[in-house]
């Protein structure tokens, strides 16, 4: 039985069951004088509280997906997963859900709970679009992670068979999961939603998580002889994408995003590598990373772990050091989230080159509720930035089958919606 499944709940729960019940008819047995009968009234009750507070914590668990697997659980699992001649399930190119994927950087993958996902597309791709899921391999770091991919309608349609799509990169928070990505923040749906009505142009959206060490949360650092998060997300996941799908190459076409940790993740790459994303959306994010009892050292050792610590402190970056050419956008509560004076700090710091723009909502918790309603704003914001790619894809990697279409006239951008007024709730920041 799966840690996540729905067999495991039941057993957890049924057994939950048979401990009250079992407690409840012995209780008279426990009830007379003596030691014996009172180390078995605290046994019984011990083993009952146990019971049904794991029965509970498995139900959690299958329903926010914070341990996918009984080895993340018990941390018994590998630092550094297989390379990548090790994990390839087939050698040059295969096929994800029909699209064609060239060499094993992207790979099929199994359910991943997608099909607990309410609201995904369905019917004809090229109408409605389509979300599969896949497992991305680092070719640098060795690291395999599992990922949904959103590919819009216009990436099946016969007009645009050569054309490239922008990239918007969805990270979790800790320890999270993509399906905590596609079912409770809505990603892929509101991303679609928002396409179909043209206020946001056809965009991939990857929803992918930073934890590649489970349990241990790496707050996207390449750790010193550990994990190499960092470079898994900023090197590895975009050449894996460009292999497999028709994406932009320049960093132009390429944002990210991320709730909680991911979203300090998000400010973290594309601060810390505005050659690969040029634009953020950070929702409820950190300024700063630091130790503590999931992370572990994240920093080494040495005369270099102060330095290290210093680059990724966002605050301590936009004072000491050369401010980057990117647009983030930061999500905050007033009332609610305990981040707010951090994030007008961080607002306050930013100087141009670099933009920043808010969203503020008078009210609001550190949950998905308050980052649903961000989301929408977000992405209209997200789209403003990106730039749709002029580049296509040469007539020699036409797929088999393929009917290619003549490119877009240099300059224009047809599928390039204008986005709507600023909302009240969003300030923009320079």
């Amino acid at each position: 039985m799966g840690l996540t499944s729905e067999t495991t709940v039941y057993v957890m729960a049924a057994l939950a069951a048979v401990s009250v019940a079992l407690l409840v008819w012995w209780w008279p047995r426990f009830a007379r004088q003596g030691l014996l009968q009172v180390l078995g009234r605290l046994v019984a009750l011990g083993t009952t509280q146990v019971v049904i507070i794991a029965a509970f914590a498995c139900w959690l668990n299958s329903s926010y997906q914070f341990f996918g697997s009984w080895g993340e659980l018990f941390g018994n699992v590998e630092t550094a997963p297989v390379g990548v001649t090790q994990a390839g399930g087939y050698g040059g190119t295969g096929t994800v859900n029909g699209v064609a994927v060239k060499g094993a950087l992207v790979q099929p993958a199994g359910d991943e709970q997608l099909s607990r996902v309410s609201g995904l597309p369905t019917g004809p791709a090229a109408v409605n679009g389509r979300v599969e899921s896949v497992k991305v391999i680092g070719r640098r770091t060795g690291v395999v992670d599992p990922a949904f991919v959103y590919l819009p309608p216009q990436y099946f349609q016969k007009a645009y068979q050569r054309q490239r799509f922008p990239v918007i990169v969805a990270l979790s928070g800790y320890p999270g999961s993509i399906f905590n990505l596609a079912q409770y923040l809505r990603v892929s749906q509101t991303a679609g939603a928002l396409q179909k009505s043209g206020q946001m142009q056809p965009t991939i959206m990857v929803m992918i998580r930073p934890t590649i060490a489970p349990p241990r949360d790496t707050e996207c650092v390449d750790v010193p002889g550990g994990p190499q998060t960092e470079t898994f997300l900023a090197k590895d996941l975009p050449d894996a994408l460009k292999s497999a799908y028709r994406v932009g190459h320049d960093a132009s076409a390429w944002g990210v995003m991320g709730y909680s940790s991911g979203g300090s993740c998000a400010l973290q790459l594309t601060m810390r590598d505005p050659h690969v994303f040029t634009t953020a959306a950070a929702l409820s994010p950190d300024y700063k990373v630091k130790d503590d009892a999931t992370t572990g050292n994240l920093f080494g050792n040495g005369p270099e772990r102060i330095k290290r610590i210093n680059s990724h402190d966002l605050m301590w970056r936009l004072k000491h050091l050369p401010v980057p050419d990117v647009s983030v956008l930061v999500a905050e509560s007033k009332h609610g989230e305990r981040g707010y004076p951090q994030t007008q700090a961080f607002i306050k710091a930013v100087r141009a080159p670099m933009r920043v723009v808010s969203i503020q909502p008078e009210h609001g918790s550190h949950n998905f509720p308050t980052w649903v309603q961000e989301m929408p704003p977000a992405l209209k914001w997200m789209n403003q930035q990106l730039t749709f790619p002029q580049d296509v894809v040469p007539r020699h990697h036409k797929k088999k089958g393929a009917v290619v279409a003549d490119p877009q006239k240099p300059g224009h951008d047809p599928l390039r919606a204008d986005g709507p007024e600023p909302t009240p709730t969003t300030r923009t920041h320079r």
